[in-house]
């Protein structure tokens, strides 16, 4: 059996799709449901579902970081939005991230229905275990279908992560001067802190250290052309607990020492 989970801070549409799908007709089951997205992301990683419905303008909840780190994260896994939010570019870009249908709140049984069976093809067709998802290629009349699907999984991935990785940064950018780690920045966006120093190290060539001090020492750079500030107060203010390793971070970076920065600039 597909295992289904409907994630909704309603419980009326929670529990009206769990109870009015004839869910046994398409293989499937719902093996749990979440009224929010930090429970239904712990849900997610406890019973790693086949089929996803979401809401992703759920309270407390950036809905398309959702959906880009499950396809980043779980490339297989097949995700329908359920949704009030009547917006073309916000549809289009979770189509872009690998959303399988966008379904406008209400939906009716037809178009839930045609959701499921789409999603189950879906399932069938990435589950061959002897080509890693593809179909026969010896059957000449289905190739092309197996290439375009395989070609469009990859970019959905790689959407995904480009997504994540911008929103990962934009977090660093606004939280530099904070006590930051990834952990933090991972559970914001969703990812496990695997997943996403290894979206970093791809993306960008750095790990997650390299790109906050990079952040925290252009920061500094600007800071500097102010001669009020004293060396440490910059220092404290781009989130360096110590004036030492501040020091010694920025000369890696810049090649100078931050006194001899703001000489140079001055």
């Amino acid at each position: 059996m597909h295992k289904v989970m409907i994630i909704d801070d309603e419980p009326i549409i929670v529990e009206g799709l769990r109870r009015s799908v004839a869910w046994d007709k398409f293989g499937c089951e719902v093996v749990a449901c979440a009224y929010n997205g930090a429970e239904g992301r712990q849900l997610i990683i406890e019973h790693r579902p086949d089929i996803i419905f979401l809401d992703i303008c759920m309270p407390e909840m950036d809905g398309l970081s959702m959906v880009a780190a499950l396809k980043s994260e779980y490339s297989d896994m097949q995700i329908a939005v359920l949704t009030g939010f009547r917006d073309f570019e916000y549809a289009k870009t979770a189509i872009n991230l690998g959303v399988c249908r966008f379904l406008l709140k209400p939906s009716n049984m037809d178009e839930i229905e045609e959701a499921i069976a789409f999603m189950v093809s879906r399932i069938h067709e990435n589950s061959n275990p002897e080509d890693g998802g593809r179909l026969n290629e010896n059957k000449d009349s289905e190739k092309p279908v197996s290439e375009a699907s395989w070609n469009e999984k990859e970019t959905h991935e790689e959407a995904a992560g480009n997504f994540i990785v911008r929103k990962a940064l934009e977090y660093m950018g606004e939280h530099y001067n904070e006590k930051l780690m990834l952990a933090e920045v991972s559970e914001k966006i969703y990812v496990s802190q695997w997943h996403l120093s290894k979206l970093l190290n791809k993306e960008t060539g750095q790990n997650f250290s390299e790109l906050l001090n990079g952040i925290r020492i252009r920061k500094a750079q600007d800071l500097l052309k102010n001669p009020s500030y004293r060396i440490a107060d910059v220092a404290d203010m781009v989130g360096f607990g110590e004036v030492n390793h501040f020091s010694k971070v920025f000369k890696k970076i810049n090649g100078l020492s931050p006194n001899e920065f703001r000489n140079k600039i001055s």
